[in-house]
């Protein structure tokens, strides 16, 4: 009974741990930003880790927002989320969405992630018939920007 109980609170306890990690990143990329020449403002640390990138810099640059509101409807169902951050560029008439995940194994939630960003993709669709819509994930653990949609 001791050890299922200790298993249960350790359990319970990694989990907060996760959740509080998950939504302090969240916050730290909130403030993440890179104007049209490259300058970048935010924390330095995630800033080094993006500067190498130049599609993510691009999409963390003046055509882009943060924690956008997306709802709408997906088969009958309302459907109401927050999109990480979300790119859209009139010119070349394309929307991507990057969705941070701070998971290291990025296996676990897979399918969750994949449905979350499948919804993502159907609303922005439906909104933007025009457009090309993209998702991403980025990993925070590793700066991996990895194509979903």
């Amino acid at each position: 009974m001791t050890n299922k109980l200790n298993a249960l609170m350790n359990d319970k306890l990694h989990q907060d741990y996760a959740i509080e990690s998950g939504v302090a990143m969240h916050v730290r990329m909130q403030n993440i930003f890179f104007d049209a020449d490259g300058n970048a403002s935010g924390d330095t640390d995630i800033i080094a880790k993006i500067s190498n990138n130049k599609e993510l810099v691009e999409y963390m640059g003046p055509l882009s927002r943060t924690e956008v509101p997306i709802a709408g409807y997906i088969g009958g169902r309302f459907v109401s989320c927050r999109v990480d951050r979300l790119y859209i560029n009139e010119q070349t008439k394309q929307i991507v969405v990057v969705d941070y995940k701070t998971d290291i194994d990025k296996e676990r939630f897979r399918r969750k992630y994949i449905d979350q960003l499948t919804e993502y993709h159907k609303l922005l669709c439906d909104a933007y018939p025009e457009f090309t819509v993209r998702g991403f994930i980025l990993w925070t653990n590793d700066f991996k920007l990895e194509n979903i949609i």
